[in-house]
């Protein structure tokens, strides 16, 4: 699906608030609210919108500590690599994971109750599975998401 000005403007709306009410979209972007509504339905059904989510403060469900877990597999099979990413799908404390190049094959944010809880979670996760080789911990201080798209306004396609 090709993306034109409009569309970046609804997506970057979006970004900055996903409940903003269709006729406040539309009117800030110019068009109609029916146009608005087409655009963002043909987005979702093309995946170019795969979703909407609500942030959660992380103190407010528990997490007092966020850590990124670099994970190097023994080897780079096919299998090693699809078997972890299904485990790692299965564990509440897992946030989200990254399959990435380089010297790790993971890196995993994570959030815990306490370091006792992340020490305990990390050898039942990670060292005890038989794909993993090696793992370091990097605690997180402060996260903070950005909203706005990779590309400035303008740079985007027209």
């Amino acid at each position: 699906m090709q993306l034109d000005r409009i569309d970046f403007a609804l997506i970057r709306l979006l970004r900055k608030n996903a409940r903003l009410p269709n006729k406040d979209l539309a009117e800030r972007v110019g068009i109609a609210p029916s146009t608005a509504l087409e655009r963002i339905r043909r987005m979702r059904e093309s995946k170019a919108l795969l979703g909407f989510h609500a942030e959660v403060a992380p103190e407010a469900v528990g997490i007092g500590l966020q850590a990124m877990v670099a994970v190097r597999l023994q080897q780079h099979s096919r299998t090693q690599v699809e078997s972890f990413q299904a485990h790692l799908r299965t564990l509440h404390e897992v946030l989200s994971f990254y399959h990435v190049a380089g010297a790790d094959d993971f890196l995993v944010h994570v959030g815990v109750r306490d370091s006792a809880h992340l020490r305990e979670f990390a050898l039942a996760a990670f060292t005890e599975r038989p794909e993993v080789v090696h793992i370091e911990t990097h605690l997180i201080f402060e996260f903070h998401r950005n909203t706005e798209l990779p590309l400035p306004p303008g740079e985007g396609p027209n």
